[in-house]
């Protein structure tokens, strides 16, 4: 396993988290641009990774609830991409009062590069610290999410 540089090992882990995941987003963000989606939003690669994950189809109340915003930014968030050609919205049959959004051919070609920038660094990260490392990693960050209940914030006494 390699050395913890002595600097980085007094960084409280939700620094360490918060530039651990700047380094997937930027990578991401320069793949995307180069291959000219030079238009998504803010929150659009979590959308649109998402999307991609999932079972194709997402109702709007779960990614309000995933992204943490107000329904207000969720749905200028929606919009934006819809405008923009990487998701398409429909009314949900079973409950006409929700949205469900899905990807376009633009947005499945956009979430595709977008994986393979997370991919990149995925196989560079390896590279330096080895398997067994990247999955004591992923143990404890699946840890952390459980814990928070994915996104839902605990009740202090919970952690």
């Amino acid at each position: 396993m390699p050395e913890l540089d002595p600097k980085l090992a007094a960084i409280p882990l939700p620094a360490l988290l918060r530039h651990a995941r700047s380094a997937y987003g930027a990578a991401m963000r320069r793949a995307l641009e180069e291959a000219g989606y030079t238009d998504l939003p803010k929150n659009g690669l979590y959308v649109i990774g998402g999307l991609a994950l999932g079972s194709g189809d997402v109702p709007l109340a779960a990614l309000i609830r995933d992204l943490r915003i107000s329904k207000q930014a969720a749905g200028q968030l929606v919009d934006t991409l819809v405008n923009r050609g990487y998701l398409a919205r429909t009314v949900d049959e079973q409950d006409r009062r929700r949205l469900i959004v899905t990807l376009t051919d633009r947005g499945r070609a956009a979430a595709l590069t977008q994986a393979a920038a997370r991919e990149r660094v995925d196989a560079k990260l390896l590279a330096k610290v080895g398997p067994h490392c990247v999955q004591q990693t992923r143990a404890a960050l699946a840890a952390l999410a459980a814990m928070a209940d994915w996104g839902e914030p605990a009740a202090s006494e919970d952690i």
